[in-house]
């Protein structure tokens, strides 16, 4: 009871220095919480939905997957016969045909596409009893002929749509219009996908090409029949070549496509959570460690009177106990907070999410919770056990001890150590023959570098903050002296609080080279093998009435079409996969120059050829002359010779096996040849921009395409990239801002720390403005010395990944100095911001009362 009556003293008396800290830890603590809970409620989102959409039981072609969209863009159908079977089945109230289908475009009147922003589908059906299970029609009627159409009424709020006003649907059928005669509204949520609704006839023949066909089949179980045993009747009265499922299993199979891309973004955040853990960790181990240095003669006076090392020690990890559990729960609040802007944030780039479906798990607080006591307790338990060394003696010392001055040596050894085999282990990451093996030894190198420069931090302090003083401080006379050696005074704290900024700012540096990288070697490989002027391509596979708009375009030379076609190859060697061949018009070779290490890739385009990867060939030992068994997923199977092995050192199109379109269509059925998955396109000598400008203009009727020349192209490359790192950046910016929390920490406690100094450098005339200048240019030094050690480290990293990325044909190594620079002259103003409160409450303190301070 001593113990906690102690700690909960001291822990109230210092609530003020304990507060950045119990941030430190509220933020992490949100950010996971915040994760799991947002998490958790699309998954909750996604499940009403696809339980309200299923019906009892549902019958569809064994071919058909709820993630699959068919490569001919034409959904997986079934005669309407199957549905008079299904009817007779035991046990079926009711059963009605239905046609859906994702590979659509619908655009307005101004040619706009009224699809989701954020990479939902665009449905396009015919109108069923069953969508009454999570529909209902608020506006209008439901369509009645070929030229309705009812749209639900989150698409038509957000495109401001009304009745009256016509939709063209493009299809691979062709295109149609329809007026709008009625509008739906979900009465669940849905997540953003646009849903357009036809009559069966006209749903039939324009989405599947032909009436008497449905895509799936609805069945309504009878009173007291159960989903399963309604399964099995109607399995038993069909001939077994269709899938039968139960509504929860319908439901499964939709949640598996939406449940992988869930974990990615999930884990993916619980690991920038990790990282702003692990900023938090120094930050709480530097306050516990100032904290116990300022308290050195009250805890030799506790063990003067008689506590134990143990009670010491337990004090302290109560305190750190207290911290963990206070930031904890108000983390855990925070973090239902942050789920629901991310929320509103999603909601307003297109993805609804309701606050009504907001979920939050027991789970997730006791994680929180959890987490964020063990980690704070963790953290100060080497404080405690320092704190359980004081002697009595060090009652009747300062406050501080020399020790607390200088770097050990066993820390040195052990860090320089782990650095040196963390190196070891990134050169040879840099390299190794295989990406895979590689990646596994790069991370390796980064956790051991990482922990031996936290490890050796104190020791590089030294050095690094005289190199700073040297080029910034000295210039400022005493005031810049002054700043230096109180950077210097205690090097394993200076070293504790660059390290929270290092790590945020080595990932920064990281990620930057391994971007710019990627650009640089994507960039060099399209000037080096992009012989094409114009590419086509976009979020739905080419249909033929665009295909045929791009060929009859004026000033083009040449068009290529492009397909991806699924098959099982068989190597000479008798071993057999699942995978895929690209087919395309001869005029390939021009528009994309691949190097080939044997025969010759013209040839490939040959009747009964084609061309195999050199990685592939060597695994398997192909050479030009050998047959390859191609059994085409929907066609014959073919025997086709090898005439070229193309050079695998390359990031576009690597390890691709060519063949010409005429080879596929011999084998492919008409109906089954896949739709172009991109285009190419070469102008005429001389008429490149009256080509581009028509090309455009062929396109326009067909937004869902984007044409581009090749500096289109690698602009967008670029931008994509630049997206993705900026998302990554905004992620890291949590642990950066923990880092910031930790310079303020560490000033404001050894501002206190030296009270006493204060007040007699203020006795003998340092102004106020000289000592807020003073602590100002400590703090700048130690994030440039944080800066420093981040930037070296993360650049090491880049350029190991990029050695790695060299295996898949992206070679150049492409330092963005700008970023870089840019990076390091921000933690300067970092350090000053870091500042501002600590300097100013120094310059507040009464020099009387300070120079009276024990």
């Amino acid at each position: 009871m001593t113990v906690l009556k102690t700690s909960m003293r001291n822990f109230f008396a210092h609530k003020g220095r304990m507060a950045l800290s119990a941030v430190a830890v509220l933020l992490s603590v949100a950010f996971v919480c915040g994760t799991l809970v947002f998490t958790d409620t699309m998954n909750t989102t996604f499940d009403k939905l696809f339980a309200a959409t299923a019906s009892d039981v549902t019958v569809s072609p064994k071919a058909a997957k709820a993630d699959d969209t068919p490569q001919n863009g034409k959904p997986e159908s079934m005669p309407a016969s199957v549905l008079a079977q299904a009817k007779k089945a035991q046990g079926v109230k009711s059963a009605e045909g239905a046609v859906s289908s994702m590979n659509v475009t619908v655009v307005n009147s101004d040619n706009k596409n009224m699809g989701s922003t954020t990479g939902a589908p665009t449905i396009a059906g015919n109108w069923t009893k069953n969508d009454l299970r999570s529909m209902e029609i608020t506006k209008g009627h439901a369509p009645r002929g070929p030229t309705e159409v009812m749209v639900d009424s989150d698409t038509a709020d957000k495109h401001h749509l009304k009745i009256g006003d016509e939709l063209r649907t493009i299809a691979v059928t062709g295109d149609f219009k329809a007026k709008i005669v009625g509008v739906a509204s979900f009465k669940v949520t849905n997540p953003g996908a646009a849903v357009v609704y036809f009559d069966t006839a006209t749903a039939q023949r324009e989405l599947i090409g032909e009436t008497g066909r449905f895509t799936h089949i609805n069945l309504a179980a009878a009173t007291g029949v159960t989903d399963t045993r309604l399964k099995q009747n109607v399995i038993a009265s069909l001939d077994g070549t269709y899938k039968v499922q139960t509504q929860q299993e319908t439901a499964d199979e939709n949640r598996s496509g939406v449940g992988s891309f869930m974990k990615v973004i999930k884990y993916a955040m619980l690991g920038f959570a990790g990282i702003a853990f692990l900023v938090g960790i120094f930050l709480i181990i530097n306050t516990f460690s100032m904290l116990v240095a300022q308290r050195t003669r009250e805890i030799g006076l506790m063990r003067a009177i008689g506590s134990s090392r143990g009670q010491v020690n337990r004090s302290v990890l109560v305190e750190a106990l207290l911290l963990g559990v206070f930031g904890s729960v108000l983390g855990v609040g925070a973090g239902v907070g942050l789920a629901v802007g991310l929320m509103k944030l999603m909601s307003s780039m297109g993805m609804e999410l309701s606050t009504a479906d907001l979920t939050v798990k027991w789970t997730t607080a006791v994680a929180g919770l959890a987490l964020g006591i063990i980690v704070t307790v963790l953290a100060a338990y080497l404080p405690a056990r320092r704190a359980g060394k004081v002697s009595p003696m060090a009652a009747l010392r300062d406050a501080g001890t020399p020790a607390d001055g200088r770097a050990g040596r066993v820390r040195g050894l052990i860090g320089l150590v782990l650095t040196g085999v963390g190196g070891g282990a990134l050169y040879w990451a840099g390299t190794a023959d295989k990406a895979a093996d590689g990646s596994r030894v790069l991370g390796a190198g980064v956790v051991l570098t990482l922990i031996g420069f936290v490890i050796i931090g104190p020791l590089l302090a030294g050095g690094v903050v005289r190199a700073f003083s040297a080029v910034l401080l000295r210039a400022f006379g005493p005031i810049g002296r002054l700043a230096e050696r109180n950077a210097l005074r205690n090097p394993r704290r200076t070293g504790a609080t660059g390290a929270a900024l290092m790590i945020g700012l080595a990932l920064v540096a990281c990620l930057s080279v391994v971007g710019s990288s990627m650009v640089a070697s994507a960039t060099e490989e399209l000037d080096k093998t992009v012989g094409a002027d114009f590419i086509v391509q976009g979020n739905q596979r080419i249909v033929p009435q665009a295909e045929k708009a791009m060929q009859s375009t004026a000033g083009l030379a040449h068009v290529t079409r492009y397909k991806e076609v699924d098959a099982k190859l068989t190597a000479p060697d008798g071993v057999t996969e699942d995978t895929s061949v690209t087919a395309a018009d001869p005029s390939y070779a021009e528009d994309l120059r691949r190097e080939t290490t044997a025969g010759d890739l013209a040839a490939a385009y040959g009747t009964n050829a084609m061309s195999v990867g050199s990685d592939y060939a060597t695994k398997h030992h192909v050479k030009v002359g050998d047959t390859m068994t191609v059994a085409f997923k929907y066609g014959k199977t073919a025997g086709l010779k090898v005439a070229a092995i193309t050079d695998d050192d390359t990031s576009i199109d690597q390890g691709a096996r060519y063949l010409s379109l005429k080879t596929m269509e011999k084998y492919v059925p008409a109906d089954k040849i896949p739709s172009n998955v991109i285009m190419f396109a070469k102008a005429k000598d001389g008429q490149e921009k009256q080509a581009y400008a028509a090309l455009k203009k062929s396109m326009e009727p067909y937004p869902q395409y984007q044409v581009r020349d090749q500096t289109d192209f690698k602009q967008e490359l670029k931008d994509q990239i630049g997206q993705l790192l900026n998302m990554v950046y905004g992620l890291l910016a949590l642990a950066i801002i923990v880092a910031v929390l930790g310079v303020v920490n560490t000033l404001a406690l050894s501002v206190v720390e030296r009270t006493r100094e204060i007040g007699l450098m203020r006795a003998i005339g340092l102004s106020r403005r000289q000592l807020r200048r003073m602590i100002r240019m400590e703090s700048v030094v130690i994030a440039l010395f944080g800066a420093l050690l981040g930037i070296g480290l993360g650049m090491g990293w880049g350029a190991t990944a990029q050695k790695l990325l060299a295996l898949e044909g992206l070679n150049v190594l492409d330092i963005p100095w700008p970023t870089i620079i840019g990076v390091f002259l921000g933690s300067a103003f970092v350090g000053l911001f870091a500042a501002l409160v600590p300097a100013f409450r120094a310059g507040r303190m009464n020099i009387l009362n300070a120079i009276a301070t024990d």
